[in-house]
């Protein structure tokens, strides 16, 4: 727990914090709603005896009473697909449409590629890529199982991504899900901070900045591109914000969350950043008793 010490400063009631972050975390499903409504699906983990209880913020997620989400008949036939409760938050901050080109930066294994499709009702293009080749089969397999067709699969690096391949020159909006420190996931992964050093901050924020920016030039002008990351880190949050619109024709919006969370930071040790950043919003665990999130939308300008 000792490199969260660094965000004692930023963080309300610190020690609930850490509380918090030594406790394990429940498991969620998300409803796919391409294959079921939530009445079938809830009917059906009834009809199998697994406990479940809705959330206030959305009603596709659950919150199950199993240790095994994945293995619920429900899941098996693509009802149900396991996903952390905050995971939820970019897609529905995104706020696709039925019919949108929507990217996916780092869409593996496909948690919330699956969830831009069932938002869209699976009319329209999700284009699901990433980087690891070694990750693409889980993808695809989460893909088929939740019967998601407009799903796109491609294998490569964000950071300098053609759109050549499609018959379209832009997106009408792009979800990045950066590559990071996980340090919001150790109440699942309780190695998570195993490793830490400020180096790897430094280095995992690079590849960060360079994605987003892709996924800006990429997304047309009025389009959305969300930004998210799992850690708390403002080196890999606001910073990497701060970066795209020090450098790219982008602007910050405000977005509705019902989930309890506290706005994007202003500055951070020597680092001012923009005022807009608080619009952002920072998701810690002792909140909503899930795992730690940062989520912040931007609308392209040009």
């Amino acid at each position: 727990m000792e490199p969260l010490e660094r965000y004692r400063p930023i963080v309300d009631d610190f020690e609930a914090f850490l509380d918090a972050c030594e406790r394990p975390l429940g498991n969620a499903v998300r409803v796919n709603t391409i294959k079921a409504s939530v009445d079938r699906a809830t009917t059906v983990l009834e009809e199998e005896g697994v406990g479940y209880e809705g959330v206030d913020w959305n009603p596709r997620v659950l919150r199950l009473e199993t240790d095994s989400p994945g293995s619920t008949w429900s899941s098996f036939h693509g009802f149900t697909h396991g996903q952390e409760e905050v995971s939820a938050v970019p897609a529905t901050v995104l706020e696709p449409e039925p019919g949108e080109r929507v990217w996916d930066c780092c869409a593996a294994p496909g948690g919330k590629a699956t969830q831009l499709a069932a938002l869209m009702d699976d009319r329209g293009t999700v284009v699901a890529n990433d980087s690891n080749l070694g990750r693409i089969s889980a993808l695809r397999f989460n893909a088929e199982r939740l019967g998601a067709t407009s799903l796109a699969v491609t294998n490569d690096d964000a950071r300098n991504y053609s759109l050549e391949r499609f018959d379209f020159d832009e997106f009408d909006r792009a979800l990045v899900d950066a590559p990071c420190s996980c340090e919001g996931t150790i109440r699942k992964n309780p190695d998570a901070l195993d490793g830490w050093s400020e180096g790897y901050l430094d280095e995992v924020s690079g590849i960060q900045k360079g994605v987003l920016g892709r996924a800006v030039q990429a997304t047309r002008e009025g389009g959305t591109v969300v930004y998210s990351t799992c850690t708390f880190a403002p080196e890999e949050n606001e910073a990497v914000v701060q970066h795209a619109l020090d450098r790219e024709d982008c602007r910050i919006v405000d977005f509705d969350l019902e989930l309890e969370h506290s706005p994007g930071l202003t500055e951070w040790n020597d680092e001012e950043y923009d005022d807009h950043l608080e619009q952002t919003a920072r998701i810690y665990p002792h909140q909503n008793d899930t795992g730690g999130f940062f989520v912040a939308k931007l609308e392209v300008t040009a």
